[in-house]
């Protein structure tokens, strides 16, 4: 839907080129009944939203542990219930992470998009685009280690380029290789 998606391997990981998608910071208060459903009680950093790909991006506060993220259990319903704009098709919830231990995680995330039928998405390439470009800014880095912590899980290495597109690299078994013309 956004145009070719150009995947070369390098050794074991496969490197994925992507539009770099910097999201806007948003009044929370607008979106309080959707953050209470995605979110509960935890204590919220920033809001920031991506018209270019309708996502909404939840920072947690720095205080907030990753066992915290990691046992979010937003109900697709109340997600669903709580938006009726129509700008929003999915919910990114991050955090902070902890780059002095080992690997060395610059942040964390999570991805909930009920409105597409994806309760979550174990590791989502599009998600990571919004990020690089909020967490690029805050921690002042173009390369950066980055983790989705879905029960299935997935470390996904960030690095901005000096065209503005974002390369995203990770592990992945290939099941089928080939090339589709539409």
């Amino acid at each position: 839907m956004s145009g070719d998606l150009y995947v070369r391997q390098h050794e074991e990981s496969l490197i994925m080129d992507f539009p770099l998608n910097k999201p806007k910071p948003q009044d929370q208060h607008e979106l309080k009944d959707l953050l209470k459903a995605a979110v509960g009680d935890l204590p919220i950093q920033d809001v920031c939203y991506c018209p270019a790909t309708w996502n909404l991006m939840i920072r947690l506060a720095d205080t907030c542990d990753r066992s915290e993220l990691t046992s979010l259990r937003p109900e697709a319903e109340a997600l669903l219930k709580s938006e009726s704009t129509g700008k929003i098709k999915g919910i990114i919830v991050t955090m902070k992470g902890a780059p002095t231990a080992q690997p060395g995680y610059d942040f964390y995330s999570r991805y909930f998009a009920p409105w597409y039928g994806v309760p979550e998405d174990p590791v989502c390439g599009s998600a990571h685009t919004v990020l690089a470009g909020y967490w690029s800014e805050k921690l002042n880095k173009k390369k950066m280690l980055a983790y989705q912590c879905s029960s299935r899980g997935g470390e996904l290495e960030l690095e901005l380029r000096d065209d503005g597109r974002l390369n995203i690299s990770g592990r992945a078994q290939i099941i089928l290789q080939g090339t589709l013309k539409i």
